[in-house]
């Protein structure tokens, strides 16, 4: 069943009703101040720091779902709705909501009045900006109360959501006109304010939740709307609100607009009061100046469209096949931006309370977008560097206000180091710019340990070099990439956390995913080194590679597979001995796209077992047999019933490594089986089982095991977004970035007879024509530069600014 459909034209998802599985959202803003929008006009803005700098309170769990947001009440005699339905829940004659690249538009029709809400987050500036347009189809004249409410978080969410003794006394806003600022802490530490404001006078306002909601009311029936409108209430210790009201007139035929906005205003500590007690409100004036009328929200709206028409124009494909150019081209290379602007921080599954940036995650987040802002690309890596220990481990997060590391689920994570060099490796091989590895980086965001970030890198291989446990495999700490397998830590009672319980190291527990991704980013950090003239370097870094690939083969294989590790006993975890979790995807992936056992048939075997034991029809689960008993031994895995999450999940984040897996073997319709498994735009028919937005990935799928198979969690922030477009771009349409050039290598699904692409770089624009006349999965026999032949099919750099016409023959 569909709720919707996709508009490839103008870029946008059409969603038809408001009833949504689940609150369909979308991401506004791509620099510093952020909105979360459902299709309701459900969500909340943030400035940076999705906990220390939230602007609007968000309630997560509650009971009716999505009511806090950015809503517009519409009263039309005795009749109350809303555009997007939401709180207030009045049947609606029309509605869509139209999510675009970072904006969104809702509209709602009811009695003959049409009313459209435009959200946008202007480029360069920190505010919102709320478009509201009412049309009377209708017959007869209208008599109209707008009140545009939204609700002010006390900045600190954690603290929001649990300090009452104090937040129920320290609430403050000023009210100037048809502008409400809101001030809470300002006059102590503070030196930034919220904004809310309206471009024409308002008819009336309450800054008081109690006055506006009642005490006892709820936004589904806010007392001043049913009741007699706003009370002017100024908010004094409790709840701080910004409501509004507007009174229209519209005759038959008639419309009017009106714009507001949501700002978030910092001032210099010197410059913080206009006069004793009062906000210096300049910068927020001058905000309110630059957006005063419908021609500055049309303008702000079309330098965002032309922002993504760039953005995304480094990387497009024209296939046949519509649902891949839709992937490939709009939805998949957006949410690799929204995953790059929030790592793991801030979407309806994730509170933005609990974590910030993750290190491995915003490492790997890197892969899918650095072919469109590299620059940014490198900014993040210097950041991610920068909160790196000076023995190669990291905190596993930072907060991304301070840039600084957090300890919430402490270090110790043993695959950290190793996604630095995957993270630098990619953008060296995007852009060419070697300059990055002479920065003077911090060791643990102090300066006096700086060192240049080749050296973060040779620490972060040298960390794994010698930490490796008895079978001659890296120790695994207190976690890999699978957060939940925890082999040392021991949680035992309620309350303790799986991650930070016991020691966060062991001598014995072995990690054969951390072996993988050690032979494949080993292997890159050998080519950096070679390229830079550390022959010597090279020589023992290929020497530890070798020992470690040697290991995998030996202590690491199963007889079919690849094992997943051994624990703190020395007992192998993900073997045939056991009688839960005998397979996991893992390793099958890592290690086969690390080349392990290519040459001698371990590879093929591996993803033959993938095939027969972890393939399901929405994807391949993370593991079998499901874990049916908590086992003390491994930790958080075991913990969630079967079918869930990492226990037999389908995590759709590692689904791509096996896409990228069967290409490394030229097994080009496996790659695009897989690949189409998971891809939304191929599951959208089935949005009624799936349940999370069918134009982005999930973290996870319920598993065959679950009650509720092919059912979605935690949607758009998940490593999926960069793996996937990686897998698709590279893997399976194979444009390739390496060291020397842009390899074009494709490994595609015999039934694909070629594709078009346009890919820019290094500064130049390359317009490649793949042709398959033979349907072969893989392999190159011909390849035409400007029509020219070369027998190479790696792309030498072209002049920046500079146009190249390629040709390659599949055969």
């Amino acid at each position: 069943m569909k709720y919707g459909y996709f508009d490839d034209a103008h870029r946008e998802y059409v969603i038809t009703t408001p009833r949504t599985p689940l609150p369909w959202i979308n991401y506004l803003g791509n620099e510093d101040f952020f909105t979360l929008l459902s299709n309701t006009a459900g969500g909340y803005s943030f400035y940076r720091d999705a906990r220390l700098r939230r602007i609007t309170r968000y309630r997560y769990n509650n009971c009716p779902l999505d009511q806090e947001g950015f809503h517009l009440y519409v009263k039309d005699g005795e009749t109350v709705w809303n555009p997007g339905w939401q709180p207030v829940q009045t049947e609606l004659d029309a509605y869509s909501c139209r999510h675009g690249l970072g904006y969104s538009v809702i509209e709602g029709e009811k009695d003959g009045v049409v009313v459209k809400q435009e959200f946008i987050v202007p480029r360069g500036e920190q505010c919102m900006l709320i478009r509201v347009t009412a049309s009377n189809r209708s017959a007869q004249s209208k008599q109209l109360k707008l009140f545009p409410y939204l609700e002010f978080c006390l900045w600190d969410a954690m603290d929001d959501a649990s300090n009452f003794q104090r937040n129920f006394s320290t609430g403050e806003v000023e009210v100037v006109g048809s502008t409400i600022y809101h001030k809470t802490e300002y006059r102590e530490r503070r030196d930034h304010y919220a904004v809310f404001w309206a471009n024409r006078e308002a008819q009336g306002f309450d800054t008081s939740r109690d006055a506006f909601i009642g005490v006892y009311g709820s936004p589904a029936r806010p007392e001043a709307v049913f009741g007699n409108g706003c009370t002017g209430s100024v908010a004094h210790g409790w709840q701080p609100i910004a409501a509004q009201q507007f009174d229209l007139t519209l005759r038959p035929g008639e419309s009017d607009s009106l714009v507001f906005g949501l700002g978030y205003i910092e001032n210099p500590v010197e410059e913080k009061w206009e006069s004793l007690g009062v906000i210096n409100k300049k910068p927020a004036e001058a905000m309110i100046a630059r957006f005063a009328d419908d021609q500055a929200f049309d303008r702000a709206m079309e330098t965002l469209k032309d922002f993504w028409t760039e953005l995304l124009s480094g990387y497009e494909v024209h296939s046949g096949d519509e649902k891949l150019d839709r992937m490939v081209n709009i939805w998949n290379q957006y949410q690799c931006m929204v995953t790059f602007n929030m790592s793991r921080s801030a979407s309806y599954f994730e509170s933005g309370m609990g974590r910030g940036m993750g290190f491995r995650d915003s490492c790997q987040d890197l892969l899918g977008f650095v072919h469109m802002i590299p620059e940014r690309a490198r900014e993040r890596i210097l950041d991610i560097a920068a909160t790196q220990f000076p023995d190669g481990s990291a905190y596993h997060q930072y907060q991304p206000l301070t840039k600084k590391g957090n300890l919430a689920v402490g270090s110790g994570f043993n695959d950290d180091p190793l996604w630095l060099i995957a993270g630098t490796d990619a953008y060296l091989c995007e852009t060419g710019d070697w300059s990055i590895l002479d920065e003077q980086v911090d060791f643990d965001n102090d300066p006096k340990l700086a060192q240049p970030l080749m050296e973060h890198l040779r620490r972060s291989f040298n960390f794994t070099k010698t930490h490796l446990g008895p079978h001659g495999l890296p120790l695994i700490g207190r976690a890999d990439w699978n957060d939940c397998l925890n082999l040392n830590c021991f949680s035992e009672h309620p309350g303790e956390s799986f991650q930070i319980t016991g020691p966060s190291e062991g001598p014995v527990a072995e990690s054969v995913f951390i072996a993988g991704m050690f032979v494949k980013y080993g292997r890159a950090y050998v080519r950096i080194c070679r390229h830079l003239g550390l022959n010597e370097e090279a020589e023992e870094a290929e020497k530890a590679v070798a020992q470690v690939e040697a290991a995998t083969l030996d202590a690491g294989w199963d007889g079919a597979w690849f094992r997943r590790a051994f624990d703190a006993f020395g007992h192998v975890v993900g073997g045939k001995e056991c009688e839960e979790g005998q397979i996991f995807i893992e390793p099958q992936g890592m290690c086969v796209m690390a080349g392990i056992g290519k040459e001698t048939g371990e590879a093929a075997a591996a993803l033959k077992s993938v095939e027969e034991r972890l393939d399901t029809k929405y994807g391949i689960v993370l593991l079998q047999p499901a874990y049916t008993k908590y086992h003390l031994e491994l930790g958080e895995i075991s913990s969630y019933p079967p079918g869930y999450k990492e226990n037999a999940g389908i995590f759709c984040h590692n689904n791509p490594w096996i896409v990228c897996a069967e290409a490394e073997l030229g097994h080009g319709d496996r790659a695009f089986q897989v690949y189409r498994r998971t891809a939304p735009a191929y599951i959208e028919d089935i949005s009624d089982i799936h349940r999370t937005e069918p134009y982005v990935y999930s973290q996870m799928i319920a598993g065959k095991d679950a009650a509720s198979f092919g059912e979605g969690k935690n949607s758009w922030l998940t490593g999926t977004a960069a793996w996937t477009f990686l897998s698709i771009s590279q893997a399976i349409l194979g444009l390739k970035p390496t060291l020397d050039g842009l390899m074009v290598d494709p490994c595609l699904p015999a039934e694909m007879k070629g594709f078009e692409v346009t890919r820019r770089y290094r500064g130049a624009v390359y317009h490649i024509t793949v042709k398959n006349p033979d349907g072969k999965q893989h392999g190159v026999k011909r390849v035409l530069v400007n029509g020219a032949e070369q027998k190479s099919n790696i792309l030498a750099p072209a002049p920046a600014g500079s146009s190249v016409q390629v040709e390659i023959v599949m055969g």
